[in-house]
């Protein structure tokens, strides 16, 4: 099936061809259509429906990543020091995607911000002294930084109870607990974000295909990608002058059947996830806010456990996880020779030396596998203690890709690719992802089309006013940002108490 004008010829020439119908596309595509509208756009997802892999609802945690609850991104070193740079950087970035969105609503390009997006506080939570006197050193830095005033912190059980009941029922009281809490957060379902902004381009002229499953990428000597695969067990071939592989966990095989050199060294490491779900309505409305927690010692970033409010179709829910999985697969709905067609002569050593040094990450994974629904239960109960099973189903996620690089360090984020003569672009790696689409996107323009950039700065600036500068150095054109944004995609800037 797909949705589009009439076929064009078979030797047309698309301006842009996008390779996967998650956000990352529909992100790329929606800003191509706004920069240039007279350019030919045309996007090829191999499933039958878009946002059926990473993007769908339940394939992720639906959190807006503003780094307002997320522990991973404020380490903490070995002299107890916390580190909250990274926070400040996916916090700026997901200012971008929140303008760029407003932007598109206040275009009429999406009809209904509340079809994607809801206010839900976002909040850390830990128990034990030494995980509590981290927690307060974390709300001390951020509190006193621009972008996350008005963060609040309490070790009063009373206090917590109030924000998130579900915390502290049936907890004993025997040890020290603390947590924070930020009414700006948001949950955020992607697989309506991308169908909105695909919808939205194709209304413009933009040919969206589903069924289309890329087989090859390669570029004849006149410098034009040629695209191929079959649709509903026809051949198709598509010529391109730019063209964006933003295939989830196939970018990588895609990239490296491109031959371009760029991908050489890199290599991919498949980790699948299982979350703990309820829809009940006696449980789900007695919390609403995304619970982030310590994650376990040898534990991946995107391993951090949370117990989230979800929004998905109007209904709420509540999941818990993520539970770390192993697949060869790079897909959910992939193959399991995934991984090894990935391997390559040169990103054999880089895979084989990333092995050796993340030990304690294999055997997190074994654990995990090993684990009885009993003892991954017993984690939902560290958060939620009386939690009853008879609640909860499990749910599997989506697949994630973690980048190796070629230098044999294993990668927990995303890692651009693009080509020295800017005709190629890929996007390999997982979290915070979806949340940071759109400055993402705009580095993917900005080194592909370096001769349409200087151009494209009004427009841009429209789009999204910060472009170009670093809100947490203007405190007051970012509370005028973040207020503009909220109003905008019908959220509460002072927040949910």
């Amino acid at each position: 099936m797909h949705t589009s004008a009439a076929q064009p010829p078979a030797q047309h020439t698309t301006d842009v061809l996008l390779i996967g119908g998650g956000i990352m596309s529909a992100t790329l595509a929606a800003l191509v259509s706004e920069l240039e509208p007279t350019w030919s756009i045309r996007v090829l997802e191999r499933l039958e429906r878009s946002a059926q892999e990473s993007s769908n609802p339940w394939n992720n945690a639906g959190t807006g990543h503003a780094a307002l609850c997320e522990l991973n991104y404020t380490p903490q070193s070995a002299d107890g020091r916390v580190d909250v740079s990274k926070a400040i950087t996916v916090n700026e970035q997901f200012a971008v995607t929140r303008q760029f969105w407003s932007f598109l609503v206040e275009a009429g390009r999406i009809p209904n911000p509340d079809a994607f997006i809801h206010a839900t506080p976002h909040m850390s939570f830990v128990w034990g002294a030494d995980n509590v006197a981290y927690l307060r050193e974390r709300h001390a830095l951020l509190a006193a930084h621009p972008l996350f005033e008005g963060m609040e912190y309490s070790e009063d059980p009373a206090q917590i109870a109030q924000w998130a009941p579900l915390l502290m029922a049936g907890r004993a009281g025997d040890e020290p607990v603390a947590a924070t809490f930020s009414g700006e957060g948001t949950d955020v379902d992607f697989g309506a974000l991308t169908k909105l902004m695909l919808d939205s381009v194709a209304e413009r002229g933009a040919t969206i295909e589903y069924d289309a499953d890329v087989k090859l990428v390669h570029r004849t000597m006149d410098g034009v990608w040629h695209v191929m695969g079959k649709q509903g067990g026809e051949r198709f071939h598509h010529r391109a002058r730019f063209v964006f592989v933003g295939a989830g966990g196939q970018a990588l095989t895609l990239l490296q059947k491109s031959r371009i050199p760029e991908i050489k060294g890199f290599g991919g490491f498949p980790v699948s996830g299982e979350f703990l779900r309820t829809t009940s309505p006696e449980v789900a409305e007695r919390h609403h806010a995304k619970v982030y927690g310590k994650a376990a010692v040898g534990a991946p970033p995107m391993s951090v456990p949370h117990l989230d409010s979800r929004v998905v179709d109007g209904k709420p829910s509540i999941m818990f996880g993520p539970y770390a999985g192993f697949s060869p697969r790079f897909l959910k709905h992939g193959s399991l020779l995934d991984l090894f067609k990935s391997l390559r002569p040169h990103n054999i050593v880089p895979m084989i030396r990333a092995g050796l040094a993340n030990i304690p990450l294999t055997v997190y994974l074994i654990s995990q596998l090993l684990a009885s629904p009993k003892k991954k239960f017993a984690e939902l109960r560290a958060f939620y203690a009386d939690a009853d099973p008879k609640d909860w189903e499990k749910i599997t996620a989506g697949q994630r890709v973690q980048v190796i690089r070629p230098n044999g360090v294993l990668q927990f984020g995303t890692e651009v690719i693009t080509h020295k003569d800017g005709t190629i672009a890929g996007l390999l790696g997982a979290s915070p992802g979806a949340s940071t689409a759109a400055p993402i996107m705009l580095e993917i323009l900005e080194r592909c089309f370096p001769e349409r950039w200087e151009d494209w700065q009004p427009r841009l600036q429209e789009m999204v006013p910060s472009h170009g500068t670093k809100l947490s150095d203007d405190p007051e054109f970012a509370r005028e940002v973040r207020d503009r944004t909220a109003k905008t995609l019908g959220l509460d800037v002072h927040g949910v108490a």
